[in-house]
């Protein structure tokens, strides 16, 4: 494949809907494609860009090929539609949302893909979670573990790209960009 994956992760909580949709057209300016994910999730999730689908449905949908990348999480089904495959044959290059327990399926399948996690300070994040409203104090908590014991494993796993988004989004877009750029292959520059 000629294009390359832009392999975006986080805690739930850290901004990552909000990051790509700031980065949104400075993306398109370096032929950068953004590839929505399909999740068992309603799609009128509060700040969740993504194609809501049934259990039933993603089963179908899983079945019949249609994911590029699919993982569980949390108690939900994400899968990255084909297409991405096809952007990426064409020499584009797609940023998808991913999962950090996903990475290394991913790089298996796209060596060459680019690692980004973006992080946010535990006391940031545990205000991000309550403010929108979508899980428990006890859904919280357990993000908040995961998250921990993500940072305790991340020496021994692939190599990330760390941008943090604690503080300004115009900072963190910033960052992401630069990050691509200085990423880029010879002929992407």
């Amino acid at each position: 494949m000629d294009g390359r994956l832009i392999y975006l992760m986080g805690p739930s909580g850290s901004g990552k809907d909000s990051l790509i949709e700031a980065a949104r057209e400075p993306l398109r300016a370096r032929h950068c494609e953004i590839m929505r994910r399909v999740i068992t999730r309603s799609a009128e999730s509060v700040g969740e860009d993504a194609i809501g689908v049934t259990p039933e449905e993603f089963e179908r949908r899983q079945c019949a090929g249609e994911f590029s990348l699919a993982w569980q999480a949390n108690g939900l089904a994400y899968g990255i539609p084909g297409e991405m495959d096809e952007w990426l044959r064409a020499g584009r290059d797609v940023l998808v949302n991913g999962s950090r327990a996903n990475l290394r399926q991913a790089m298996e399948s796209y060596p060459t893909l680019l690692p980004v996690l973006l992080t946010v300070k535990d006391e940031v994040l545990r205000e991000r979670l309550l403010r929108r409203g979508r899980e428990t104090l006890e859904q919280i908590d357990a993000r908040l573990a995961r998250n921990a014991l993500f940072k305790d494993r991340r020496s021994s796993d692939a190599p990330v790209h760390l941008i943090d988004n604690s503080g300004d989004l115009t900072a963190a877009v910033h960052q992401l960009l630069e990050l691509i750029r200085l990423n880029a292959t010879p002929d992407q520059t």
